[in-house]
Order: C-alpha cells, then structure tokens, then sequence
C-alpha cells in the first residue's frame, strides 16, 4: 500500500510530462472503444429489425403445424382447429397473440401470365394484431372479414401478372378430393413488402378458401407471438405439451436463414472488436515503448537513488493502467452519448430498396446495452494493460550505469 501511495501520484504526473504523446494514446484507446460500442448497437438494432420485419410478415415467434406439413405444405398434410387443451395454451399470458391460417400452394393466372404463389386464407381481425400485412397495403384495401373472398396480392405480382386494383385473378389450388380447383378472385388490395414476399404470397379470407378446396375446417399453422423472445422456448415446450402429436417450432427452425443471420450478428462485433484490439495493441506498444526509450536516463537516475527493477516495473505499469483506464472512460461516455443521440431512430427509408436484401426495417432503434459496456471496456482495459507490460518490462531492466552513460 505504501509503495502504491508513492508511485500512483508520480505515475498521474509523468502522463502530462509529455502531453502530446499521451493524448495520442488517450485519441486511439478511446476511439476504438467507441466504435466497438457504437458498432455493437448498431449491430444490435439492424438485428432486431431484420428479425421483426421478418416475423412480423407472416412467421410471428412460433408455429404450429402438422407432422410433415414443413417438408410437404399440401392439403394431405393439414390439421385440426385447436382443441381445447390447445386454445388454453395459446390464451395464457406468455402468448400476446395467435392466429390460425390455412396456406396451400397454388397457381395465380391474369390475362397475360400464370405465376406459382401460396395462397393464404386468413382471418383479418386477428392478422391486424400478428402481421404487419394489413398495415402495409398502397393501393385498395384489406380483407374484410373471414368471409371475405376477394384477393390481396404484392405490389410486384401484380405487375407481372399486368394486372390492377379492382380486376379479376384466377386462382388454382388442388382440393382435397385430388381435383384442381379454381376460382375467380376479386383484387381489392395490393400491399408493399419485399419483392420476394410480393412474389409468392396472396392472402383470403379462411372460409371461402377453405370451402374452395373442400376441407372443412381444417387448417395449414397456427402462428404466435411472444413479446420476450427469452421466453419463447418455455412457451414451445408448453404447447408441445399440450399438442404432442403436433409440431410445434420456434422461428429459428422454421425461417433457417433469418436463424443463421441472428447468429451471425453476434459474431460480426467480435470481429469488429479484435481488429480494433489489435490496432489499440500497436497504438499502445509504439507509444509506451517510445516513452521509455526517451527516459532511459530518469529510469536509470531512480535507480540510482534507491528504486529496485520492480518499483520502476510498477510505475510505468501505473502509468499505463491510467492511461488506459482514462482512454477507456473517455470512449464510454463518447460511446453511450452517440447511441443515446440517435436512440431517437435512425431512418433507413431512402435506403429502402436497396435493404431489401437485408430484410431490415425502414427504422434503426439504437439502446444502451448495459453488458456492451462492462465486457468491452474490460475487455480493452485489461489488453492495454497486458501489452504495456512490454515496455515496463523493458524499463526496469535499464541498468543505472548504461543510463548515465547514455545521458552523457
């Protein structure tokens, strides 16, 4: 403790010795901090719009569907409405909402062109409170009620198929009895998605199409929504339980590719994180390393008055676990104040068509994630340190002798 009273305010005072040089080593500490934050927020909200862009489509947290109907969405692979037990699951609280649906493949054909899409009878009520569809509708409107049977198709579709609001479509979808059945459907709604979505999804009411393929009341999913994606898997197991001979999947097993961008998201900070790791690590040794080579003579002169090799291997590890410690502090509040200025959303709209591709929202929402900024700082206050102790490993091996040599 005594030797710390003694070189912790010689350590302050030797940082400001040679301003310049310090403020340097402060600009890089605390710029990569930052940006790893920044990064990590940024990171953070592209992926939780992606993902409710995504679900908010038509996947929702969870589905539930037949054995066999993922691998094969027919009509042979359909299931009952929920029973009982199953509607109790589905009305507790860790479920905000659910929705049945039935969807088959089928095939769309205008005047012009015959195009293969998946026909979706829906129930509109209940798809206002799941899906952002009904929300997304540019020319017309949304389906009316369950009895509804008119078409709402993408605002892609309907320009390959050349066709517009108020005309006739005709769709084809294999009934139950084996037989290909069609209809002519009325399209009262064109909504605005990705260009993939628009392509392959036209949406009905639930009772007229199943009266079309003859199924009764069977249906293709039940889909749902979990507000806290950290208790989806506790809900699934639930429904399982109250389902068992049904199939009941996350979004993750169901959406593979959404599932593996999640994931990779995480991976992109890291990344990000060890190559400004590495550009801190250069910054630190270079300046460090200089700073002990222009006092070779004022290390040799300490130990000349009575400082052994460790106290001057302490005092130049001081130096740097302030220094460090400041830059680190310094990229925090740069860090939590460039999030916080744009937790407003960043808007992304202009950008639209071309982050399509990327399935993002038009809106960024950044936050302050506590852990970012206790791991990340850690991270790079305990990493300056550990490449500082170069340098001060270099310092307490000066002999006294070779230093007043040097100085003269």
């Amino acid at each position: 403790m005594e030797t710390f009273k003694l070189l912790a305010p010689l350590a302050w005072r030797n940082l400001w010795r040679n301003p310049r040089r310090t403020i340097i080593t402060l600009f890089v500490v605390s710029v990569g901090l930052w940006s790893i934050l920044a990064v990590a927020s940024f990171i953070s909200a592209w992926a939780q719009s992606s993902r409710d862009a995504t679900l908010r489509l038509l996947i929702a947290q969870g589905q539930i569907h037949a054995v066999g109907y993922m691998d094969d969405p027919n009509i042979s692979n359909l299931m009952p409405p929920p029973d009982e037990a199953l509607v109790a699951a589905l009305d507790t609280s860790g479920i905000s909402n659910w929705v049945a649906r039935l969807e088959l493949p089928g095939v769309v054909q205008s005047e012009y062109k015959t195009l293969p899409v998946s026909l979706v009878g829906v129930d509109p009520e209940a798809e206002r409170r799941i899906s952002s569809i009904p929300s997304k509708i540019v020319e017309g409107r949304y389906l009316d009620g369950p009895e509804d049977d008119s078409a709402v198709i993408g605002l892609n579709l309907a320009k390959r198929l050349k066709t517009a609001l108020g005309r006739r479509v005709i769709l084809m979808v294999t009934a139950e009895d084996g037989w290909l059945e069609e209809r002519s459907f009325d399209v009262v709604g064109i909504y605005d998605a990705d260009t993939a979505f628009e392509d392959t999804y036209i949406f009905t009411g639930r009772r007229p199409m199943q009266a079309m393929v003859g199924v009764g009341d069977k249906i293709a999913q039940i889909a749902f929504e979990v507000p806290e994606d950290a208790a989806l898997a506790g809900v699934v197991e639930r429904l399982r339980a109250a389902a068992p001979t049904l199939d009941v999947r996350e979004w993750r097993k169901i959406s593979l590719i959404m599932g593996a961008m999640d994931a990779t998201m995480g991976g992109v900070v890291f990344i990000w994180m060890a190559v400004m790791m590495v550009m801190i690590s250069i910054g630190v040794i270079n300046t460090q390393l200089m700073a002990v080579f222009e006092r070779t003579h004022e290390f040799g002169l300490l130990r000349a008055l009575g400082f052994k090799s460790r106290h001057v291997l302490l005092l130049v590890t001081f130096e740097s676990v302030l220094l460090i410690g400041l830059g680190v502090l310094i990229g925090m509040i740069a860090g939590a104040a460039t999030v916080w200025g744009l937790s407003d959303g960043i808007d992304l709209s202009a950008f639209g068509k071309a982050l399509e591709a990327f399935k993002a929202g038009d809106t960024l929402y950044l936050e302050v994630n506590p852990i970012d900024y206790i791991i990340f700082p850690l991270a790079i206050w305990a990493l300056g340190v550990v490449v500082a102790l170069w340098p001060a490993y270099r310092a307490q091996k000066i002999s006294p002798v070779e230093a007043m040599r040097q100085a003269t």
